[in-house]
């Protein structure tokens, strides 16, 4: 990473994250034990580790979708702790995307309108949702496919819109769950070439939870959660080739 990059103040913070979830016979079950983690503006960090690892429970954590059990998460300087749920839901919709393995576009709506719900949700004009969505759905490659619905669309343009999607409120950080997991080598190729192109050249923080090698291959860090913990991968790590 550029010097000047690390001289700036971190985007994301994470400090003695753990979260523990309750078993059906009434004992706690860790999942995270103390897993810290540095993002700064412009960097692109992909997690790895085998399933079940937790994963998608850290990511959740990150995107303020769940609370830790203990330790502490900051965006921007700002704590999700001292934040209420109005303002934890207003940090969801407008500073962190999301990416899923599962793109979750709305069936009914046309791929348009499924990039604008967002800012609709947002109360922006109809004209600004629209013309922010255009102008996404072109930048990911989609921009001819506007006017048909998920079902009409590839599972790779699918997963694109799902992206233009993620990306419309103009996130600072953007969080990915197994983006290419559900898509054939030449679709997941292009995902990852679109994700390293955001990475590059944008001030925007990436945090991807892959299985994918190539797709791992192309961040500026490699991370693998094991124990509870987040550490340098050892080469044993679940990828695939």
């Amino acid at each position: 990473m550029p010097s000047v990059m690390n001289s700036r103040p971190p985007l994301l913070e994470a400090r003695g994250l753990t979260k523990s979830y309750r078993g059906g016979d009434g004992g706690l079950l860790p999942i995270l034990t103390g897993v810290d983690l540095t993002l700064q503006c412009g960097e692109f960090v992909a997690i790895v580790g085998a399933s079940g690892a937790g994963k998608s429970t850290l990511l959740h954590l990150l995107g303020a979708l769940d609370a830790p059990t203990g330790g502490k998460i900051a965006l921007e300087g700002v704590s999700y702790a001292d934040l209420d749920e109005i303002a934890l839901a207003n940090l969801r919709s407008r500073r962190v995307g999301f990416v899923f393995q599962f793109h979750h576009l709305l069936r009914d709506f046309s791929a348009l309108e499924n990039v604008m719900m967002p800012l609709r949700i947002g109360g922006h004009s109809e004209t600004e949702c629209r013309t922010r969505a255009s102008v996404l759905l072109e930048a990911v490659g989609v921009g001819g496919r506007a006017t048909h619905r998920p079902a009409q669309l590839s599972g790779g343009e699918q997963q694109r819109v799902a992206v233009a999607r993620a990306l419309v409120a103009d996130p600072v950080l953007l969080l990915a769950d197994e983006p290419s997991g559900n898509l054939d080598p030449p679709n997941a190729e292009r995902l990852h070439d679109l994700l390293g192109l955001m990475a590059r050249h944008s001030e925007r923080g990436i945090v991807v939870v892959t299985h994918n090698r190539a797709l791992a291959d192309r961040a500026d860090r490699v991370l693998a959660l094991h124990a509870g913990k987040l550490e340098a991968p050892t080469g044993t790590e679940v990828l695939l080739p």
